[in-house]
């Protein structure tokens, strides 16, 4: 018998969590950001900044997301 959290389907589910904590995270950041940049008038050019940031989020999260379904896959 296997400690928890020691075999690779465990691994799994940590990774699929974080995936999803950073998922939820990022779009929460990104409706955030949206938001004080209208209300406090932020320039193009920061609220570009932000929507990078949050595409570099979702861009690993597709990443991580592919190696949790390659992972499953084995």
């Amino acid at each position: 018998m296997t400690q928890k959290g020691s075999g690779p389907e465990d691994k799994v589910q940590v990774k699929g969590r974080m995936l999803a904590l950073v998922i939820a995270g990022t779009a929460i950041f990104w409706v955030a950001a949206q938001s004080l940049g209208s209300m406090l008038d932020w320039s193009q050019r920061t609220r570009l900044l932000f929507d990078l940031m949050a595409g570099a989020g979702f861009v690993w999260s597709v990443v991580v997301g592919y190696q949790i379904w390659r992972a499953r896959q084995k």
